[in-house]
C-alpha cells in the first residue's frame, strides 16, 4: 500500500514555504536598486509580513521616502535588521519598520543632507533647490523624529556635524532590539519582541540623504 504520509508531508512544507514572510535584501545604494525594491514590496499583500535585511550607504532622500511611504501605506509589517550598515537615507525604510533589529556590530551614520550634483546648474535652479533643500531637511528631520521617537536634541548632537552610532548605542536608545552575536543563530525575526516593535513610530531626528541634482 503507498506510503500517503509522504506528500502529505512535503504538502505541508510547501504550504509552511509560501507562507514565510518575504525576505527582502536593501544593499548598497537605494537608487540604483529602486524599481526591484519597491517591485518586491508592491509584491507583498497590504497588511503582510516581511524581514529587510539593510546594508546600505543610503542614496537619494526621495528614493528612501518612497519605500518609507510604501511600507507605511501598506501597513506592511516588516522587521528591519541591520546586518551591516544602514546610513544616511537608508534609515527612513529603517525607520519605517515596526520592528527593528540590530547587532553589537551594525552601523548607522547620522549626519546632515547634502546636496551634491554631477551636472552644471543654472543659478536659478541653484537658488530653488536650496530653498526647497532647507524645507526638505527640516520636514524630513521632524519625520525621523516621529519614526524614532527619540529627543530631538540628542538627534541634533547625533547629526551636526555627523555620527556614527553603533547598534548597541541604538538599542541602549530603546530604538531597536539588540542581538547579541552568541545569541544570533536563534534569533527568530517574526517571534514577538521583547522591547521593540509598537505600532507607533519611534523618535530621531534628521534624515540622512545624498541628493543627486539631475
Amino acid at each position: 500500500m503507498p506510503d500517503l504520509s509522504r506528500g502529505d508531508n512535503l504538502m505541508d512544507s510547501q504550504q509552511e514555504e509560501s507562507d514565510a514572510p518575504i525576505e527582502i535584501a536593501i544593499v548598497g545604494d537605494l537608487t540604483d536598486h529602486e524599481s526591484e525594491l519597491t517591485e518586491k514590496l508592491l509584491a507583498i499583500e497590504p497588511g503582510g509580513e516581511c524581514t529587510l535585511y539593510f546594508d546600505s550607504p543610503g542614496g537619494s532622500p526621495y528614493c528612501a521616502m518612497s519605500l518609507m511611504t510604501l511600507i507605511r501605506m501598506r501597513e506592511l509589517n516588516a522587521t528591519g535588521i541591520v546586518t551591516g550598515e544602514c546610513s544616511s537615507a537608508a534609515l527612513w525604510p529603517f525607520a519605517a519598520c515596526r520592528r527593528r533589529v540590530v547587532t553589537p556590530f551594525s552601523v548607522l551614520l547620522f549626519h546632515p543632507m547634502r546636496w551634491q550634483s554631477e551636472e552644471n546648474v543654472g543659478l536659478a535652479e541653484a537658488a530653488e533647490w536650496a530653498r526647497h533643500f532647507a524645507m526638505l531637511e527640516s520636514d524630513m528631520d521632524d519625520l525621523l523624529a516621529d519614526l524614532f521617537q527619540m529627543p530631538h536634541d540628542l538627534m541634533g548632537q547625533w547629526i551636526n556635524p555627523g555620527k556614527y552610532v553603533s547598534g548597541r548605542e541604538l538599542a541602549a536608545q530603546g530604538i531597536a532590539e539588540l542581538v547579541e552575536f552568541a545569541d544570533i543563530a536563534n534569533f527568530q525575526p517574526h517571534a514577538n519582541p521583547s522591547s521593540n516593535g509598537s505600532d507607533s513610530p519611534r523618535k530621531a531626528g534628521r534624515p540622512t540623504a545624498v541628493r543627486k541634482a539631475n
